[in-house]
């Protein structure tokens, strides 16, 4: 430890007289200020001399810390298969929930459903763009791969995620206006958020998953998110079958 010495000349200057009780105490005083201003320079000097950072790896409960070399890098944890699965997956489920509220405009003026559909469409937007990211950065195709089709001459039709509406649920959403379209949309997009939740816990209950950080708070505040939004299409249901008696 290095030792900032301070001016020869410096002194206290004390108004009581000398081994007075007082002038004990203010002596202690100006002891301990002087003591608290160079001890912490002291120790921060040491750490700079070095240059190195100290990396420490905290131990498990009831273990103590390690001191890792300077040199330690961090690394993206481990994933499964079913990490980038999900991902993939969930760009094509949010695409189609897109799709739909692309329809509100030109389909309905229901002002309720209007805000929701812009809220749905901004939120599903930006978590496309987050995935795309998540794949990229760890080398996954933004794609879901197709299944082997060894022994087969005709591609067969991949079965639709949880939720999903199918072609002639889109179709008959595409005819409808008014309130029937407020009706069909309300339906389908409570159908196609539980599906998504179901996708959030087929992915948490695959072992060995969902251990990202980023993928799990991605994948927990969809839950969350969805299941508000679940809440709020079926009060606005709710409030359409009671409007029409």
């Amino acid at each position: 430890m290095k030792i900032f010495p301070c001016r020869s000349n410096w002194r206290p200057v004390f108004r009581s007289k000398p081994g007075s009780s007082r002038s004990v105490a203010i002596g202690a005083l100006l002891a301990a200020s002087v003591s608290t201003v160079f001890i912490p320079l002291a120790v921060y000097a040491e750490q700079t001399d070095t240059g190195k950072a100290v990396v420490v790896q905290p131990g498990a409960p009831g273990a103590p810390s390690k001191t890792l070399p300077p040199s330690t890098r961090g690394v993206l944890p481990p994933r499964s298969a079913a990490d980038a699965e999900f991902m993939q997956g969930m760009i094509l489920h949010h695409a189609q929930a897109v799709e739909m509220t692309a329809m509100i405009p030109s389909h309905t003026q229901n002002k309720d459903l209007r805000s929701l559909g812009a809220r749905i469409r901004s939120s599903q937007s930006d978590e496309i763009k987050f995935m795309k990211r998540w794949l990229a950065a760890r080398g996954e195709s933004v794609s879901k791969p197709m299944p082997s089709m060894t022994g087969m001459d005709m591609p067969r039709e991949m079965p639709p995620m949880p939720g999903m509406l199918n072609r002639q649920q889109m179709e008959a959403l595409e005819r409808a206006k008014g309130a029937e379209f407020d009706r069909l949309f309300l339906l389908g997009m409570i159908q196609h958020h539980k599906g998504a939740l179901t996708m959030v816990k087929d992915l948490f209950d695959t072992a060995g998953s969902g251990q990202d950080a980023e993928l799990f708070n991605f994948a927990t505040d969809a839950d969350n998110s969805q299941r508000a939004e679940i809440h709020i299409m079926e009060t606005l249901l709710k409030k359409e079958i009671e409007e029409k008696r």
